[in-house]
């Protein structure tokens, strides 16, 4: 899996949640990149290092990030 800045996208909620919790672009890709998941109805939970991040893959090269929050 290949996630990097460019190829990932954040809903408005994501990057709400992103700016009242404190959470940088640079975070969630590393919880993406390193963290545990677990499949969902529609994509993926993925945790690590105290973070959660729900996303889904819209297309071969492309994520878009749902959800991020402190566990």
């Amino acid at each position: 899996m290949d996630i990097s800045e460019e190829n990932v996208k954040f809903t408005q909620h994501a990057a709400e949640q992103m700016l009242e919790r404190g959470i940088t672009k640079s975070e969630v890709i590393r919880v993406m990149q390193r963290g545990s998941r677990i499949q969902q109805k529609e994509g993926w939970l993925v945790v690590f290092a105290g973070m959660g991040v729900a996303y889904r893959k819209i297309n071969k090269d492309t994520y878009r990030v749902k959800t991020v929050f402190w566990l």
